[in-house]
This record gives structure tokens, C-alpha cells and sequence, in this order.
């Protein structure tokens, strides 16, 4: 039996790199790159449903105009994959901030740039959210407390670990019936393929489709035992936990997500 994730003390996941490494988990979208908020390329893909190939063909064809107006390019990096053979497989990318995605978004047809407006709103609003909850536990740490940092005869790390297995507790009931599923990642992971790459593979061959900030089967491959929901908490700025859920597959999902790799 796999194990869910314990839930720590993190109330929300906001991405965070510095230029030096990519290290990222599935989920993370909004980036800090020399303080600026970024969304790569392949995460432009991915929310959109398009290839990456042909996203990275439309922004490689508008920088010129770009660059005329702005007077800078689009900055490149670079995804390292690890080949089912051995070795790493370098895949470039573009790293891109807000206005320059909107800005590509303009070739985009209106549901595909509906979404990734939405999606910069969403993100923004968790990282506000982030951001209100470090300076709620910054001001908690600095109220008076009795002699030994006491409150009520219960100190803060005893009440954020009851809390943390009270909803641990939550998690583990309502994950039950994903606890032996795949996420996208660990399905592509042979084959060198992260997350978001496996689910626009899935996209392209009409399985899956973008609804409602997720991932979803499609009408032809609903009810036939192939998925999952696998469900995460976090807190808003207001201190109200929220559930979120991702799409994860059953061992009879995963083994036809395999056959369609080929």
C-alpha cells in the first residue's frame, strides 16, 4: 500500500527557484526568478493542451516584434530529463513573466488564453495568500507569552502537531480509495516524462481535458475505473482551509496510459 503524504505545516505551495537550479515537484507553477514571477514554456503548454514544440514555435516567432518594442529577448533555460537508458536529456524551454505570457497569448484561440489569465489570477492569489500567512506566524511568534512560551499550558509546536495529525487524519480518509494510484509523474517517470508532459500527451490523444483548474477524464473514458481523485488541503489568507483535488490513476489506468505510450 502506498502511504499518503503526510500534511505538513506548509498552508500553501508556491514555487520558488533560483536561476542556478530547476528543481521543481508536480503541482508548482508560479516562479520567483530574481524576485519576478515566471511561467515556463512547458507550463504553458500544459494548461493550454498544446505541445510544447508548438508552443515554443509561436514564441520563438514572435520575439522579433518583441524585441523591437522592449528591447530584450525571451530568456531561455533549459528541463534536464533522466533517459530510461541513463543519462540526462537536455529539453529547452523559455521562462516567461506575466505580461510577456499574456503577450504570447495573443495568438492563442479564446479558451486557451481564457485559461492561462485565469490561471496567472489564481496563482497570484495563492502567493498573496503565502505571503499573509508568513506574516500571521511572524506576528504570532512575536506576542508576549508566559514564562516558557506558553499558552494555556500548551506550547505552539504541541498545537501546530495536533493539527497537523487532525488533518493528516482528514487526508487519510479521504484518500482512501488513491492511496494505490499513480500520480502523472510516476507514470512518466520511466520514460523520462514529468507530470504536466504526460498529461498534454494524454490531452493530444483526447483522455484528458482542462476543466475548472484541472485535469479531467474526458465524456469517452469516464466511469471504466481509470482515475481517481487524490485531495490536498491548504488554508486561504482568511485562515479557512480549502480542498483542492488532482487527478491520479488506478493500476487499470495505469496500464492503459502504458499501452498508449506504447
Amino acid at each position: 500500500m502506498k502511504q499518503t503524504k503526510t500534511m505538513k505545516q506548509t498552508a500553501i505551495t508556491i514555487s520558488m527557484i533560483n536561476e542556478q537550479g530547476m528543481n521543481r515537484t508536480e503541482g508548482q507553477s508560479l516562479r520567483a526568478v530574481d524576485g519576478e514571477q515566471r511561467m515556463t514554456s512547458m507550463e504553458i503548454a500544459e494548461l493550454t493542451g498544446k505541445q510544447h514544440k508548438h508552443v515554443m514555435e509561436a514564441i520563438r516567432r514572435m520575439e522579433p516584434a518583441w524585441e523591437k518594442v522592449q528591447g530584450t529577448k525571451f530568456r531561455l533555460s533549459q528541463r534536464n530529463y533522466e533517459l530510461p537508458t541513463g543519462g540526462m536529456k537536455a529539453v529547452p524551454c523559455y521562462s516567461l513573466t506575466k505580461t510577456e505570457c499574456l503577450y504570447i497569448a495573443t495568438k492563442f484561440n479564446d479558451e486557451a488564453r481564457a485559461r492561462l489569465v485565469l490561471r496567472w489570477q489564481q496563482l497570484e492569489e495563492d502567493r498573496r495568500e503565502a505571503l499573509e500567512w508568513e506574516r500571521w506566524k511572524a506576528r504570532w511568534s512575536q506576542i508576549e507569552r508566559p514564562q516558557g512560551q506558553r499558552l494555556l499550558g500548551v506550547s505552539d509546536e504541541e498545537i501546530l502537531d495536533e493539527a497537523d495529525d487532525i488533518i493528516g487524519d482528514e487526508l487519510d480518509e479521504l484518500n482512501s480509495a488513491s492511496d494505490d494510484c499513480y500520480s502523472p509523474t510516476e507514470i512518466g517517470a520511466p520514460f523520462g516524462l514529468e507530470g504536466r508532459d504526460l498529461n498534454s500527451f494524454l490531452c493530444d490523444k483526447g483522455v484528458i481535458h482542462w476543466s475548472k483548474g484541472q485535469w479531467r477524464l474526458t465524456p469517452k473514458y469516464l466511469h471504466q475505473g481509470l482515475t481517481e481523485d487524490r485531495s490536498f488541503i491548504y488554508h486561504g489568507r482568511n485562515g479557512h482551509r480549502k480542498t483542492q483535488s488532482r487527478l491520479v490513476w488506478t493500476e487499470k489506468g495505469r496500464d492503459f496510459v502504458l499501452r498508449l505510450i506504447g
